[in-house]
């Protein structure tokens, strides 16, 4: 067994802003896992905002390098649950690991992870392009930039009713908003029926995430269909969710990675919620391994990669409005040759 870390400060195309802050780069971690024949990559970002950082990532995968090495051969699934009790307070770790692991067996197995699960590629849906909190004009701009049929709009502030009224004037695209927890319900509810008459899709997350007795009357009362993003991070969140949200999203990194995440579908999708899957802001690694779920989707945000000013791997694209699949056996992704150089930094 080979176990590899490469780490890259990914510059994003323009100031990245949400409710919780801005960033210009995102720090992130790619695992690369060899049996000795192939090679799986999997990818986790270092945020902040988590207490996440790449040094205790790679430090929590290391110290148990002998358990991996030891259980390698196993089916992805497998493994998790081994390793799962050494690095569940670890979750990001433990989906760079379980990510390449999937890759790996992919490649093991001679089939891209899809075809593996028994999905086709059939009426999967487009991701949206993301839209960050900024000024009405360098919105407008950032709109005019990257013309696309679907945005998502961050917003928390106190005209968020004003910007999407003034954003509408410059696009036809349908639009969904992310809130990120900074409503309260009295707003939701509000905000709810005035954004409906804009195109609007639905809101994501608009109070903090432990207030679900704001999101009963939220749910109750909106016109829109609410999603849960921060109140459903892990597996147990699913149920809670039930009554609260009409939806959840779902994100690779805070649940622990591709198994976690297919449980978390199926059940989901048992008590009749609508299931989205999001990204942080990741490289095709990562993007590449959210793709794989597309046939299981109802919405998707994997634009990570489209924000980005330069991607450092290829596998699975967005672009004219499609979902492009490499001739690629895993999750199809693959590091650039020339970064698997100039940016590894442990190597057993």
């Amino acid at each position: 067994m080979n176990l590899k870390f490469y780490t890259f400060d990914l510059e994003l195309k323009n100031t990245f802003t949400i409710s919780h802050g801005s960033r210009d780069f995102q720090k992130t971690l790619i695992v690369a896992l060899s049996d000795g024949t192939f090679t799986g990559y999997g990818e986790a970002a270092a945020t902040s905002y988590y207490g996440v950082s790449v040094e205790a990532m790679i430090a929590s995968i290391k110290a148990i390098e002998p358990l991996i090495e030891k259980n390698i051969h196993l089916q992805p699934e497998l493994l998790w649950e081994i390793t799962f009790p050494y690095l569940k307070d670890n979750p990001f770790a433990q989906c760079a690991l379980d990510m390449a692991m999937h890759d790996l067996n992919g490649k093991r197995k001679g089939l891209p992870l899809y075809k593996l699960w028994g999905l086709e590629l059939k009426n999967i849906p487009l991701t949206n392009y993301t839209i960050g909190i900024d000024t009405v004009e360098k919105m407008v701009q950032k709109i005019d930039e990257f013309p696309w049929p679907l945005y998502k709009i961050k917003l928390g502030t106190k005209e968020d009713v004003k910007i999407i009224t003034e954003l509408r004037k410059h696009t036809k695209s349908v639009f969904r908003v992310d809130a990120n927890g900074a409503w309260s319900a009295s707003e939701a509810i509000k905000n709810s029926l005035e954004l409906k008459g804009l195109n609007v899709e639905f809101i994501e997350q608009p109070l903090p995430p432990d207030d679900f007795e704001g999101m009963a009357e939220i749910y109750k009362n909106s016109v829109l269909p609410v999603i849960a993003d921060e109140s459903c991070i892990v597996e147990q969140d699913v149920v809670k969710c039930r009554d609260y949200f009409h939806g959840i999203n779902i994100k690779l990194t805070k649940c622990a990675g591709i198994t976690p995440a297919r449980r978390m579908i199926a059940e989901a999708k048992n008590l009749g919620m609508k299931v989205m899957m999001g990204c942080m802001t990741e490289s095709t690694v990562g993007i590449s391994a959210i793709a794989q779920l597309l046939p299981l989707l109802d919405y998707v945000d994997m634009d990570g990669a489209m924000l980005l000013k330069n991607d450092i791997a290829d596998g699975v694209k967005v672009y004219d409005e499609k979902v492009h699949f490499p001739n690629r056996n895993g999750t199809g992704a693959e590091l650039l040759q020339k970064n698997k150089v100039e940016h590894k930094i442990q190597n057993k």
